[in-house]
């Protein structure tokens, strides 16, 4: 079953913007990864991988490289903790995030949410409802 929550903060939209939103899709499983990446980039997102935590930071901080939309799984090999979350929220506090996890326990979406994650996504998911909320997600990326 698949679940969708959201924080209840209220974004403005960025009117006219016509760039495709850069994607970065964290994830240690290769076909999940590969399969959230074949989908963006089917949508015109500019998407970039990454199989652990420090990929992912690394990926982040990179000032050639804008990044709009965090797609991040919850369980990583470095990484079974929110820290990731919370660190990507301090180098970055204008990226949206979109928490994936095959562990829908509601106590972790609600420390997700708080730590700043717009949407915790349990897996398995329609590929359709990710696309929506990165879609989503780059329409509100900016916050006037």
């Amino acid at each position: 079953m698949q679940t969708v929550s959201s924080s209840s903060s209220s974004d403005k939209s960025v009117e006219g913007t016509n760039t495709p939103p850069h994607v970065l899709v964290v994830d240690d499983e290769f076909l999940m990864r590969w399969s959230v990446t074949e989908t963006l980039d089917a949508d015109g997102c500019s998407v970039r991988e990454a199989g652990d935590g420090e990929t992912a930071m690394r990926a982040i901080v990179d000032p050639r490289w804008p990044v709009d939309v965090v797609v991040v799984d919850y369980h990583l090999p470095d990484t079974q903790s929110l820290e990731l979350l919370s660190e990507m929220r301090r180098m970055r506090p204008e990226c949206r995030i979109i928490l994936m996890t095959a562990d829908p326990d509601p106590d972790l979406t609600r420390r997700a949410l708080a730590l700043g994650a717009r949407w915790v996504l349990s897996k398995p998911f329609e590929m359709s409802a990710l696309e929506s909320l990165v879609l989503g997600a780059d329409r509100t990326r900016a916050r006037a």
